[in-house]
């Protein structure tokens, strides 16, 4: 199997401000994110970081699309290094997560096509793409409304399309499914197994156990920042659901610590 993604011995740390530690009623000034974490993904599989909220998953994938800098360790994503060659890190993969918010003023059809030139797509393949993306998602009623008056399932699904503009062989996915209603997280769902299907690399972070076991060939369960378990689904689930499994490495973990 060919290594597409190796993270190593990643660190972040955070400084809490005065209004953090009232809020989370702590006086700890710094806030370990992510904890000399390790793992690596191969080429054609989906990878799942399976955590509860607050594990370092966001973080984590943050690094990874060179959205923020680790303070020590590396991530090295088809070749190239997040902190080494960031811009090439972000030519190879696309980012998706909820909390990335699209410019309300635009519409779907100009974020593809401004997003697709920053990208160098040439206009024959954006235009086709853009097709087969907006009917696979149902954007195409919307492609002249503005974001800022679409559906927040109907957003969700824009920011996906306008992630995949490059069509990229790498896709991280933050909570790909979170907040989305039932039918909208179905066909994002499927769609990532298209991808899969199509050969993509895919990283997904979550807390939703039926969402790893549908998609997912490998999965990676953190906790407080650190790799507690890393190992095909099948080997996790061998003897009892995905659930129960988390649940005993959880308290396992937790305990010893």
């Amino acid at each position: 199997m060919e290594e597409i993604l190796q993270v190593k011995d990643l660190c972040k740390t955070f400084t809490l401000s005065a209004k953090q530690q009232r809020l989370e009623q702590t006086k700890e000034k710094k806030r370990v994110a992510v904890n000399h974490l390790s793992f690596t993904a191969y080429k054609g599989e989906v990878f799942g970081l399976l955590g509860p909220n607050g594990a370092g998953k966001t973080t984590t994938l943050r690094i990874l699309a060179t959205l923020i800098k680790p303070d020590s360790g590396d991530a090295v994503i088809g070749g190239a290094s997040v902190t080494g060659a960031p811009q090439e890190v972000r030519g190879k993969i696309g980012f998706l997560t909820s909390e990335l918010k699209l410019e309300e003023f635009f519409t779907p059809n100009y974020l593809f096509d401004f997003f697709s030139d920053l990208h160098g797509v040439p206009v024959e393949v954006r235009d086709e793409r853009k097709k087969m993306l907006f009917e696979r998602f149902g954007i195409h009623e919307f492609a002249e409304v503005k974001v800022g008056d679409l559906s927040t399932g109907m957003k969700q699904k824009a920011s996906l399309v306008i992630s995949l503009v490059h069509d990229p062989d790498i896709i991280i996915f933050d909570e790909p499914t979170n907040g989305l209603d039932i039918l909208t997280a179905k066909v994002v769902t499927d769609f990532l197994l298209d991808l899969k299907e199509q050969g993509k690399t895919i990283i997904v972070s979550t807390h939703i156990f039926t969402l790893v076991e549908k998609i997912c060939d490998r999965v990676g369960i953190i906790v407080d920042g650190q790799m507690a378990v890393c190992d095909k689904l099948e080997t996790l689930c061998a003897e009892k659901t995905l659930e129960d499994k988390f649940f005993e490495i959880y308290e396992g973990y937790t305990h010893e610590k």
